[in-house]
């Protein structure tokens, strides 16, 4: 079983790091698989570190036909069994590169959002049903908005995201208490995630100031960076919001944030699954979450956390607050969270469903 993995992605995210993840398992199970991504990336120094074969081309968009014809001649001298495309521009890359080689097209799809989202007129239903075979979405919810965009059932593998429970365990925050002058009898609620609309930060913002009523000794972190900052800042401005809620930015050290955190919030409106949601609970804190894409397949609720209406500031505001009121009910369901974790998201489990995945359709393919 040959396997080329394929990112384009510049940056570094949740995608980037779960690509890493089922390259470095699949090769400490001597199951031969090579990435292809972007020259001097985050992703492929990761990899190189880790000893994985790395093939970088620099991709400037999913019609790069320079980047198209590198590839076709990688595919055809390394006669690789299935494509494994973990980007949107990969998909279409992918499918440009192997047209008339004998390999089996496979992407991942990490968002809820419909295939027609930016569609000019529905081309995104020739790429989705024409140039793949097969797809891995992370999440039931998204294999459910892939079947009602057209997208026939038998083709798509549910396979859940999966995290390193330890890899946040060493954190300890105390610089943090120092860096922002939290008080010992304030209460920390913390939101990790990439500033955009479908992250819904706009709501939690506006949720604030409902919960600093009745709760005023809580401080609030929104950590990330991302195009909505200054849409966010203004919103909190034009709430009064000042000591009560910090923006971070990026940061290096997310783990210790979780570390100081009594909640963890996420206010998605779209989410394909959430793994801040998953590093939280293995690190056993509370969560309040949206009832949006996949969140409810981590969460289940009134057990491993609290899931609230999405868009709904007031919902998210009475969620907050219940589990900063009621330390028993909080501790309980933090106490749940790593269990969880380990039985459904973790690295291993991830990583053993696509190996079934990739045997299904060479299987099926032959």
């Amino acid at each position: 079983m040959k396997i080329l993995h394929i990112n384009t992605e510049r940056t570094w995210r949740g995608g980037e790091q779960q690509t890493l993840y089922l390259l470095q398992s699949l090769n400490q199970r001597r199951i031969m698989s090579h990435l292809v991504c972007q020259p001097a990336s985050l992703l492929a120094e990761r990899a190189l570190a880790a000893d994985i074969e790395v093939f970088p081309i620099a991709m400037r968009g999913e019609a790069d036909l320079a980047a198209a014809r590198q590839l076709r001649k990688l595919i055809r001298t390394r006669n690789y069994d299935i494509l494994h495309s973990h980007t949107s521009h990969a998909h279409s890359l992918a499918y440009l590169a192997s047209i008339g080689c004998k390999t089996c097209r496979l992407v991942t799809r990490r968002v809820d959002f419909s295939i027609f989202r930016h569609s000019f007129l529905k081309l995104s239903g020739i790429k989705y049903r024409f140039m793949a075979d097969y797809y891995i979405a992370i999440s039931h919810k998204i294999k459910e908005v892939m079947i009602n965009d057209g997208i026939p059932d038998q083709r798509i593998f549910v396979v859940y995201s999966g995290i390193d429970p330890q890899r946040f365990m060493q954190a300890t925050g105390d610089h943090l208490l120092s860096e922002f002058d939290i008080k010992e009898n304030q209460k920390v609620v913390i939101n990790v995630a990439h500033l955009a609309g479908h992250k819904g930060q706009n709501y939690l913002v506006r949720a604030i100031p409902r919960v600093l009523a009745k709760l005023p000794d809580t401080i609030f972190f929104i950590v990330g960076k991302g195009e909505l900052m200054d849409e966010l800042k203004e919103t909190a401005s034009e709430l009064g919001l000042k000591r009560g809620l910090i923006f971070t930015g990026f940061r290096n050290d997310v783990a210790d944030f979780y570390k100081i955190a009594d909640l963890c919030v996420m206010s998605s409106v779209q989410e394909g699954l959430g793994t801040a949601v998953l590093d939280a609970l293995a690190l056993a804190r509370p969560v309040v979450a949206t009832r949006a894409g996949g969140l409810p397949e981590i969460i289940e609720d009134g057990k491993t956390g609290r899931l609230v209406a999405p868009a709904d500031p007031r919902a998210l505001a009475e969620g907050i607050i219940e589990l900063l009121t009621d330390s028993d009910l909080a501790k309980a369901m933090a106490s749940a969270g790593p269990a969880r974790v380990q039985q459904f998201f973790s690295i291993d489990a991830m990583v053993d469903k696509n190996i079934e995945v990739y045997k299904k359709i060479i299987a099926t393919e032959n």
